[in-house]
């Protein structure tokens, strides 16, 4: 290797370590990328306190507010809302969109998430479904 690619290599080297360290150095966008998963995984598990405000665009009037730990669901022209409101209890709103109806999602309380660990959640009852078992007269 002649003194000019060894300078190369050297420089080429000192740019890849660089750019390592700044890239394991504090939140960026991969680690608020896991963060936003993970708060919309604990959402969408009614983990997370919110405020749902269904408002018109044009009158500026709020249509329909929502509050609680509530799942949404954009269909394009539909709202989905559903809230978990016991143990094993369930409310579902819908609200309709369209040019001038639209809604906006706030979060009420500040919510510990790692941005180290994606969040999974198995639910065995959607792996496995309920099993009806008949069985001949004898």
């Amino acid at each position: 290797m002649n003194k000019s690619m060894k300078k190369t290599a050297l420089v080429t080297a000192g740019v890849l370590a660089l750019g390592a360290s700044l890239t394991a150095c504090g939140p960026g966008p991969a680690n608020s990328k896991v963060a936003s998963d993970n708060l919309s995984t604990a959402a969408d598990n009614f983990e997370i306190p919110r405020r749902i405000v269904v408002f018109n665009g044009i009158t500026d009037k709020y249509l329909m507010t929502v509050e609680g730990k509530c799942s949404i669901n954009d269909q394009g022209n539909q709202l989905e809302i559903t809230c978990r409101i016991g143990p094993d209890q369930y409310k579902k709103n819908f609200a309709g969109l369209s040019d001038n109806v639209s809604y906006f999602v706030e979060q009420l309380a500040p919510v510990d998430v790692s941005v180290y660990h994606y969040r999974v959640i198995y639910k065995p009852e959607t792996v496995l479904p309920e099993l009806e078992i008949q069985t001949g007269k004898q």
